[in-house]
């Protein structure tokens, strides 16, 4: 109970067996690597890293271009001056614009250098997209064959509990007739709980591993589910503060 309350929050109350989200579940192994392929949060993220990285190349190889500024002057004068007794000033207003070329003749190397080393990061991006698909891969086909081998699991402990019940009968009537005695009845019924236990933990497998293939395929979220929760949505935030030039408060006033 004092896990269930740190995990969800509430203490347990009428609670029912958890069930395996098959709906939500891709038909073969070859549909769920597909999904993940196109879908998986690790993939996409990876894919923007390159996108980020080709922008750095890009911003690397403009430090070697030149540049052209604009720059713009207003001057304002007034000058007092005093001659025989007398006083007068004089107004002055100049004004000036002009433009700065600067061409990067010389830097040392760094600026190549830079080009190089953002180039270099560029591939390592490209490389982590392969990378990322081939742990998706491997995570989804593990989860898949562990789901499979719960589900054969669970068909064979019903075979099992069918078996040791059937037995247990038979031992039961033997014990009428006195060819068995109490304890092999007793016995009898161990082989029974202990079939019912396996096949109740078979079941428990099957659900745990039914979510590990949504998860590997990158479809375990709150929307998909139905949840009655709320989503965390970070375009809100973000659209909070994209235009703020200053300020120190969090999106929710804090």
């Amino acid at each position: 109970a004092a896990v269930y309350r740190q995990i969800v929050g509430d203490e347990p109350g009428k609670l029912s067996p958890a069930g395996a989200v098959g709906k939500f579940l891709p038909k073969s192994l070859d549909q769920a690597l597909s999904i993940s392929a196109g879908e998986h949060p690790a993939i996409q993220a990876n894919y923007h890293v390159v996108d980020a990285t080709e922008f750095g190349v890009k911003s690397a190889e403009g430090a070697l271009l030149p540049t052209l500024g604009v720059q713009a002057s207003v001057e304002k004068k007034y000058q007092n001056r005093s001659t025989a007794g007398n006083s007068f000033g004089s107004d002055s207003d100049t004004a000036s614009i002009g433009l700065q070329l600067n061409v990067p003749i010389y830097q040392g190397g760094k600026g190549s250098a830079t080009v190089r080393q953002q180039k270099e990061q560029l591939g390592k991006a490209r490389i982590d997209i392969d990378v990322a698909r081939d742990q998706v891969r491997a995570a989804v086909t593990s989860a898949w064959t562990q789901m499979q081998a719960a589900q054969a699991s669970v068909s064979a402990n019903k075979q099992l509990v069918s078996a040791a019940q059937l037995a247990l009968d038979g031992v039961v009537e033997e014990r009428k007739v006195g060819q068995r005695t109490t304890l092999d009845v007793l016995n009898a019924q161990s082989d029974v709980t202990n079939a019912r236990i396996s096949l109740a933990e078979s079941e428990r497998n099957v659900v745990v591993a039914s979510y590990a293939v949504l998860s590997a395929t990158g479809r375990l979220s709150v929307s998909r589910l139905g949840l009655g929760v709320a989503v965390h949505k970070p375009e809100e935030h973000y659209k909070a503060v994209k235009d703020k030039w200053f300020g120190l408060r969090t999106p929710d006033g804090r």
